[in-house]
């Protein structure tokens, strides 16, 4: 049984992922605090932000883990908030790490241990993995850890037969961002400027990419901008 599991399907790109694993076949296991509407989506309602939250899921998940013979982990969930450097309460610094990282973390201690050769883990990053705007520090310093922690998975697991890499999307077509830029027509043709296409991308363009990644293990560790290509300024 080929079995995925992603966090933060709701909606999005983790949607548009777990609706492309579905039609390929897959059995889908959603982790996150609204479910998944796509019929045959297995949803684990969970606050990934909060502490233990993963030790917490481990009896649910397990039975599917136990039977899977080929595993497919994306950590997905994400949020962006406002945040300057200056301004960045260590609160809310503390729960984009627990969201980011420590929730990845947990869910690779509980899943690869039961990855087979042929399975894989597949990191969401983000333009900003690598480079920084202003004011959304928190999200920066995140997407960036998750470099990191992509790159000592590749490190880690090596010659057990296990694949990983993360995909950095630019500007996607998502309620997050909806909500973030609102209604303003210039911030959106703004953003749709910094692309070499003109356009924001769609979150299918993106699962496409990750249903690739999953079965091309020549791109263990490799950081994969998804993008449309960006114009400099």
């Amino acid at each position: 049984m080929n079995l995925l599991v992603i966090t933060g399907a709701s909606s999005g790109i983790g949607r548009a992922i777990a609706t492309r694993f579905l039609v390929d076949g897959w059995n889908v296991v959603n982790l996150s605090r609204r479910p998944c509407p796509e019929r045959g989506v297995e949803n684990l309602v969970c606050d990934l932000a909060e502490p233990d939250a993963v030790l917490a899921l481990a009896g649910q998940l397990s039975p599917w883990l136990n039977v899977a013979t080929r595993i497919c982990l994306v950590h997905n969930a994400s949020v962006m908030r406002a945040h300057r450097i200056d301004q960045l309460p260590s609160a809310d610094l503390r729960a984009a790490l627990e969201l980011n990282i420590l929730a990845a973390n947990g869910l690779n201690q509980l899943v690869v241990p039961h990855m087979a050769p042929g399975s894989s883990l597949i990191y969401i990053g983000s333009t900003l993995s690598e480079k920084a705007v202003p004011g959304v520090a928190s999200y920066v310093i995140a997407k960036h850890a998750l470099v990191g922690m992509m790159r000592a998975t590749c490190q880690d697991l090596a010659g057990r037969g296990i694949h990983t890499c993360i995909i950095c999307p630019g500007f996607t077509d998502t309620e997050q961002l909806r909500g973030l830029i609102g209604d303003n027509p210039d911030t959106l043709a703004a953003i749709t400027g910094l692309s070499a296409f003109d356009r924001l991308i769609e979150p299918e363009e993106i699962a496409d990419a990750v249903a690739f990644a999953e079965r091309a293990p020549v791109l263990n560790g490799a950081l994969i901008h998804a993008n449309l290509g960006q114009r400099e300024r």
